[in-house]
């Protein structure tokens, strides 16, 4: 898989770090480079257990 493939949209990602109150750092520094390696993850976990539920819900 390239590596600029994305795996989630631009939209959710921004929703789940809205949710996680990470979103406006991400504003403020212009990109997602200085977010910690852990925040990222926490979006990946959310990010999967939003498409298990929607898989459940299908």
């Amino acid at each position: 898989m390239s590596r600029n493939s994305k795996l989630i949209s631009d939209k959710l990602r921004e929703e789940i770090a809205k949710e996680l109150g990470v979103y406006d750092q991400v504003k403020q520094d212009g990109g997602w480079g200085n977010v910690p390696s852990k925040t990222c993850g926490n979006i990946v976990t959310k990010a999967i257990e939003i498409a298990n539920r929607t898989a459940e819900n299908s």
